[in-house]
């Protein structure tokens, strides 16, 4: 029979009891990677409502629902028309991805994209906390001033911080350079569904993909770059 030893911890004086290897549960779960893609991909595609979206954003739509756990997302999808098409020919030549966080950058699958793609996250150069200070802003939106010489047909991609966002936004009303198109998915209670909002309507013509409201997240940001860059390879 299984069997454990028990004891008392001395700090707290409360009796424990310690697992043995006898005693470890045998768990039932899918341990096939491929497996558990179709298998989510095919339960998003049972459980979320798609019809509304063109054919060629679903495979983003069902991979920022993997990556959040929420099937009702695709409602609050905003995009603008030949979102898609941009992304394909910005990954295609290779353009740079700027990330507002390393967090996103992280998420990214960088075997998806071509060789000389670099993902930049300028968050954390030497240089950027005295630019927030000169600035009066924040170190998100500071290090968003360091992608002005490589910005012009890039991918952006923000996951985190609505000040990135606004400033990007402000960098561009003010003549500076524009992406090839912006991914916005800021999160929080300040600012992050307001900036989506003047992403949705901004006048400059620059194909975005956003989901409105509070929601978001990096690895929602990830996500939409991994599926806009390379679909659902893993249903292949």
């Amino acid at each position: 029979m299984p069997t454990t030893r028990s004891g008392r911890n001395l700090s707290t004086g409360k009796a424990e009891t310690s697992v043995t290897s006898d005693t470890i549960p045998a768990y039932t779960y899918e341990k096939d990677p491929s497996a558990i893609y179709r298998q989510s991909f095919s339960i998003v595609r049972e459980e979320a409502e798609l019809s509304h979206l063109p054919e060629d954003l679903r495979p983003a739509a069902i991979r920022l629902i993997h990556a959040c756990g929420m099937t009702d997302l695709p409602r609050d999808l905003a995009w603008s028309d030949g979102v898609t098409d941009a992304a394909r020919r910005a990954f295609a030549n290779g353009a740079p991805v700027f990330c507002d966080v390393e967090m996103v950058a992280h998420g990214i699958i960088a075997s998806r994209l071509a060789k000389e793609t670099h993902i930049v996250c300028t968050l954390n150069d030497a240089s950027v906390p005295d630019r927030a200070r000169k600035l009066g802003t924040t170190r998100s939106a500071a290090a968003v001033e360091l992608w002005r010489d490589r910005l012009e047909g890039a991918v952006v991609a923000v996951g985190n911080a609505p000040t990135a966002l606004f400033h990007l936004l402000e960098m561009i009303a003010a003549g500076g350079p524009k992406p090839a198109l912006i991914l916005g998915f800021p999160v929080g209670f300040v600012g992050a569904a307001e900036s989506k909002d003047a992403l949705i309507a901004n006048p400059f013509a620059i194909p975005f993909l956003a989901v409105t409201g509070r929601r978001g997240g990096s690895a929602m940001a990830a996500a939409a770059v991994n599926a806009l860059a390379a679909g659902l390879p893993e249903e292949t």
